[in-house]
């Protein structure tokens, strides 16, 4: 059955074996693991995971891929080793299939136009995945872990809930159709909800990295007075936190900004 790739789905699907077998080196899959892929394909991907995983949740959304797949894993399938969900991912949940806290992984090529999406509802779900392996834009990728040091709202997002690590590299001539850009290998590891011990906290964090990234133009001192009018108080606290008040949201490494909503937290709270 041939199927051509979708742009509307944003279908491009990788050919590289290396990359393949990264993907499953990055993500420690072993033959106790549960693994969730996000938007299968053709199941390049799908047979590697098979070969070292306990079982493999592949949830895609396009029919005509969902027909090739059950056509070409049909002995995984009937034997209870792939369950093959035909879903949009954002509308997965993994508690309906018994998928808790801390017992699947997440590895995946996903489609660059929901990259953001697919990162927030699995990173804040309750039931989250220990870890996340994904293929995700280059670009992006470098942006999560922060790579010229330069932090941004992406980024903090990702370490708020866990550990990311830059893989490598995939060239844009191992997909099919190529995309206009290079891709690369991200890994998420060590996710929780640790650094947010209540909703209020989490809340106000997000509140907090959005504000100071409001106007880029603006230091973080003056962006943070959406937050905290007594522009006194954000003296007193920057301070504190040994925090140059001409900074720029952008200069803050992530401990600061968490040690920074603790401060704020506890303003709130007099």
């Amino acid at each position: 059955m041939i199927h051509v790739a979708k742009k509307s789905m944003g279908q491009n699907f990788l050919k590289s074996k290396e990359a393949l077998n990264k993907m499953c080196s990055a993500g420690e899959v072993t033959d106790g693991d549960v693994i969730v892929e996000i938007g299968p394909g053709k199941g390049a991907l799908t047979e590697k995971l098979l070969e070292k995983a306990l079982k493999v949740f592949a949830i895609e959304k396009d029919r005509d891929l969902m027909a090739i797949l059950a056509e070409k894993f049909e002995k995984e399938i009937k034997s209870g080793k792939l369950i093959l969900i035909e879903n949009d991912i954002l509308n997965f949940d993994p508690e309906k299939y018994n998928l808790k806290e801390g017992e699947y992984k997440i590895i995946a090529n996903i489609p660059y136009n929901i990259t953001g999406l697919i990162m927030r509802r699995f990173l804040s779900e309750v039931n989250k995945p220990t870890s996340m392996t994904l293929l995700v834009q280059k670009e992006v990728a470098e942006r999560i872990v922060a790579r010229d040091n330069k932090e941004s709202i992406l980024s903090l997002s990702v370490k708020a809930y866990g550990t990311p690590k830059y893989i490598m590299k995939v060239h844009k001539r191992f997909f099919s159709p190529s995309p206009k850009v290079d891709s690369a290998i991200i890994h998420i590891n060590n996710i929780s909800n640790k650094l947010f011990k209540d909703k209020t906290k989490e809340d106000l964090f997000f509140k907090l990295i959005k504000a100071g990234f409001a106007h880029k133009r603006k230091v973080l001192r003056k962006n943070l007075e959406e937050i905290e009018k007594d522009i006194r108080k954000i003296d007193e606290i920057l301070n504190k936190l040994d925090i140059n008040s001409k900074s720029r949201a952008e200069d803050i490494p992530f401990e600061k900004w968490v040690l920074l909503n603790d401060y704020l937290k506890e303003e709130k709270q007099k």
